[in-house]
């Protein structure tokens, strides 16, 4: 655990790509009107599949951001990654002068990395023509590389990194970038997710593991956190990013602050590969060590008035959650709101932790909550609040995002309002 803390850390800006619109405004509205971006998959002919159904990026085009060469040289998910970030330096208002920028950081999570263009060029090699391989394939491929054209596009010079934690990735991100700055005195990060596999082999292997959503008929309905009647995730794509600024540097050019990044942790379950333990252990340490990192602020449990949770939509994940939230909060735990923003953008696995990262810097900075879509039935099991179907005004002093994924990785950041904790 700190004892000080040398340095505090601003969200000064935000940029958004994903199913439910991009932008922060528009995708911010999107999810506090409960909207779903779940759809018929259009990539690709998904007949014949189990889940026919994905929650798509919908009105992303890549020349707003870069040029038509450039544009053919990447994958979906670095092109996700290169808009939201400039969308979120855009947002900021910062202009960084090569002495920052040389000092300035890219962490990136993702998870699977570029699949649709390993897809396609296994069928060329197994087609017999080896020497039709892209010579792009391998860096349109590789996770990282993500990271590495944000900071080409960008011209950041600093320390560049890849999470790959699976589901956690972006949440992992976001805190490796706040103790970047925290902790090794940089100036300024640009932080989140990416990710973008609706592909025939990411639809039939995640339905091989029944994890999918096989909810065809009713699209808008099938990703429904914490209910009954929920049955699987439903796959989704897009970006989230953050700037992340050393909190002086943020005031002194009079930014706008969204949130402070007051704690970040993590662990690992240590259980199975994929199920968490049904009590919810390791995600509870998560949250725990979260809640230490931030005691230097004088935060205390029951200054978190909010969680934006991992809430996949699948039977196990939502009760693992709803009982690792009990058994952090006690008694507290029925006092906090609770909703998924799954419901509305699918699960975007390594970008999941970016894109509800900003969800949450917006919930502190608005005093809004988004709902939990299509929670019409209950699981009387699952018995917090759920802020179900429709948006709701609370003023937030502190907040938390929760991220789990495949592996036993958790992670859990914990912002404050702006001016809410002096040292």
């Amino acid at each position: 655990m700190r004892t000080s803390v040398p340095r505090r850390v601003a969200v000064t800006g935000i940029g958004l790509v994903t199913p439910v619109g991009t932008g922060k405004d528009k995708a911010w509205q999107a999810v506090l009107s409960g909207t779903s971006g779940v759809g018929p998959i259009t990539r690709f002919p998904a007949e014949g599949l189990k889940t026919t159904i994905a929650a798509e990026v919908k009105d992303f085009d890549p020349l707003d951001f870069m040029d038509k060469k450039q544009a053919k040289r990447l994958e979906a998910f670095i092109q996700y990654a290169v808009g939201a970030a400039k969308l979120a330096l855009r947002d900021s208002g910062l202009e960084p002068e090569p002495s920052l920028l040389a000092r300035a950081a890219c962490s990136m999570g993702c998870g699977l990395g570029g699949l649709r263009t390993m897809e396609e060029n296994h069928a060329i090699i197994m087609g017999g023509r080896p020497d039709r391989i892209s010579p792009f394939f391998i860096p349109m491929m590789i996770g990282n590389m993500s990271a590495g054209i944000v900071a080409l596009e960008l011209g950041i010079k600093g320390p560049n990194y890849l999470c790959s934690t699976a589901c956690a990735a972006g949440t992992h991100a976001i805190g490796l970038g706040h103790r970047l700055i925290r902790d090794e005195g940089l100036p300024m990060v640009l932080a989140g997710g990416t990710e973008s596999v609706i592909t025939p082999l990411a639809i039939a292997g995640f339905n091989a593991m029944k994890a999918l959503s096989t909810r065809n008929d009713e699209p808008l309905k099938a990703s429904r956190p914490f209910d009954l009647g929920r049955d699987g995730f439903v796959l989704g794509e897009g970006a989230g990013m953050l700037v992340l600024e050393d909190m002086e540097l943020a005031k002194a050019r009079n930014a706008t602050v969204y949130a402070e990044i007051l704690g970040f942790g993590s662990s690992c379950d240590a259980f199975h590969f994929t199920a968490p333990p049904e009590d919810g252990a390791g995600a509870a340490l998560a949250m725990e060590n979260a809640l230490s990192d931030a005691l230097p602020f004088g935060l205390v449990k029951e200054d978190i008035g909010y969680i934006n949770a991992h809430g996949t939509s699948t039977g196990l994940n939502d009760k693992a959650e709803t009982m690792a939230i009990k058994k952090v909060f006690g008694g507290h735990a029925k006092s906090l709101a609770v909703s998924s923003t799954k419901s509305e953008t699918g699960h975007l696995l390594g970008a999941a932790g970016g894109v509800e990262g900003a969800f949450l810097a917006l919930s502190v900075h608005n005093g809004l909550l988004p709902p939990t879509a299509n929670l019409d039935n209950p699981d009387p099991e699952l018995d917090l609040d759920y802020v179900p179907n429709k948006s709701r005004e609370k003023k937030l002093k502190a907040a938390m995002s929760n991220s789990f994924g495949f592996g036993g990785t958790n992670a859990v950041v914990i912002f404050g309002a702006e001016g809410a904790y002096a040292l």
